[in-house]
This record gives C-alpha cells, sequence and structure tokens, in this order.
C-alpha cells in the first residue's frame, strides 16, 4: 500500500469506528551500546476519532516521545504505529511533513507567535497554506479572543498567548490536536482558560485530543487517561463522566 494518503483521509476522523492511530510493540531508543536511553518500551494503543485523552506521566516516563511519534516529528525504532492507512513507522520526511501540515495540530508549552505579526496574522500563517482552513476570525473566536485578534503578542497576557497557539493549531481544522504541557508556563487560574479552550475544540469540533501533563487534575475532564512510566503504560482507565475543567481542584 502506498503510504500516500488522500488529502480528505488524512484530514478527516474515522467514521467506521475503527481506530485514528494504531500503535503496536512501539520502541524509540535514543543512542547506541551503553549510553542508549529507551524512551519507549514496546507501547500499545489505539485512539479514536473525537476522544479525549490525557497521557499523564513524570519527567522522563516517554510523554513527549509518545506525542512526537503521534505527530510524525520522529518515528519508531520499532514497532508499528498508523494514523489510518498510513504508515507513520515508514514514511519517508516528505511524507511525514505532508502528514504534519494535513492532519495535525500542535500546542506546546512555549507559544512560538511571531512577535511582529497580531494574533489575526499569526493565525493566518497557517491558514494560507491548509486546503480548507477556517478563517483566522473564526478560530480566534472559538478560543476566546474575538476582541484581542488584532493585539501583538507583547500586548496578551500568557494564556491568550497560549489561546492564539490554540486557534492557529486548530485553523486548519486537523483531525488531531496534540498538546504538550499546555499550561506548563502558566499561573492556575491562566490555565483553567487555557483547558477550557482545548476542552471546548474537542466538544464542539470532535478533534482527537491528546493532552500531555504531569498535572493529574487534567485527568479528570478527559475520556482515557493513561499513566506512562519508564517507557511503558502502566495504567489505564475510563472517567464515567467528563468533569467541567472549572470544576476541577487547582
Amino acid at each position: 500500500m502506498s503510504h500516500r494518503a488522500p488529502v480528505s483521509a488524512l484530514a478527516a476522523g474515522r467514521s467506521d469506528g475503527s481506530p485514528v492511530f494504531r500503535a503496536r510493540g512501539v520502541t524509540k531508543v535514543y543512542g547506541a551500546g551503553e549510553a542508549a536511553v529507551h524512551a519507549l518500551a514496546g507501547v500499545d494503543l489505539d485512539c479514536h476519532a473525537g476522544e479525549f485523552l490525557v497521557v499523564l506521566g513524570a519527567s522522563g516516563s516517554g510523554k513527549s516521545t509518545l506525542l512526537n511519534l503521534l505527530g510524525g516529528l520522529d518515528t519508531p525504532t520499532a514497532g508499528s504505529l498508523r494514523y489510518q492507512d498510513w504508515d507513520l513507522a515508514g514514511a519517508d520526511e516528505a511524507r511525514l511533513t505532508q502528514y504534519r501540515r494535513l492532519a495535525v495540530g500542535f500546542v506546546f508549552q512555549f507559544y512560538n507567535l511571531i512577535p511582529s505579526l497580531t494574533a489575526r496574522e499569526n493565525v493566518a500563517l497557517i491558514t494560507e497554506i491548509a486546503p480548507h482552513p477556517m478563517v483566522p476570525e473564526e478560530a480566534l473566536h472559538l478560543v476566546g479572543l474575538g476582541e484581542r485578534m488584532d493585539h501583538f503578542p507583547a500586548q496578551l497576557s500568557g494564556g491568550e498567548q497560549q489561546r492564539v497557539a490554540i486557534a492557529r493549531a486548530i485553523a486548519k481544522r486537523p483531525a488531531v490536536l496534540l498538546c504538550d504541557e499546555p499550561t506548563g508556563a502558566l499561573d492556575i487560574r491562566t490555565g483553567i482558560t487555557v483547558m477550557e479552550a482545548i476542552e471546548r475544540i474537542n466538544r464542539e469540533l470532535g478533534t482527537l485530543t491528546v493532552v500531555i501533563t504531569h498535572n493529574a487534575v487534567i485527568a479528570d475532564i478527559a475520556d482515557r487517561v493513561l499513566t506512562l512510566s519508564d517507557g511503558h503504560i502502566t495504567g489505564e482507565h475510563r472517567n464515567a463522566a467528563r468533569a467541567a475543567v472549572a470544576s476541577l481542584s487547582w
């Protein structure tokens, strides 16, 4: 089977109930010999369309490595990893770039906004290269920044800058939103606002959302929670109901 999937298939979730992501025996090793670091050691994982998944673990547990593999920023050392019918483990860099551009939105701990561009212009950088994007104004309204879209990053608080980063990530209508410690650089009140924006995107757009964090409180808003330790999935549970972000005991 060709690695090159149609644009429509890459950018859409699954409607037949099959996993969006399917990982089997995924291993990631950095270095070689005695200096080798086993960041992931045989991970099995399925993720489904519309799911809100939280991955917990201490620093060095393998959380960021797992997110990087799901996002096509890196490839496994061993094992099988598929996004829909797309072989992420065997794809070359050109195909991974296509996958990232069409299917995945990223939110990192640091916002990576361009200081000389307004919020609207920062989001437009993505909408100009996406095949079926939102207009920047729509994405900014979704994260509660309709009144701030013509402000520059220096005129925005940390939480507002992170919400611009979320708007930028979802403006191309990705099937998958991957968030790496999205509240790690924020105070509690601001973190609540940011998580409310991420939860709203998942709920209203049906975007498969994966949040990695060391903050166990966030787990209560998820459909499913995984715990990683030393490169292994050591725990998994489903919440009977998703808690409201504002109700959490931060």
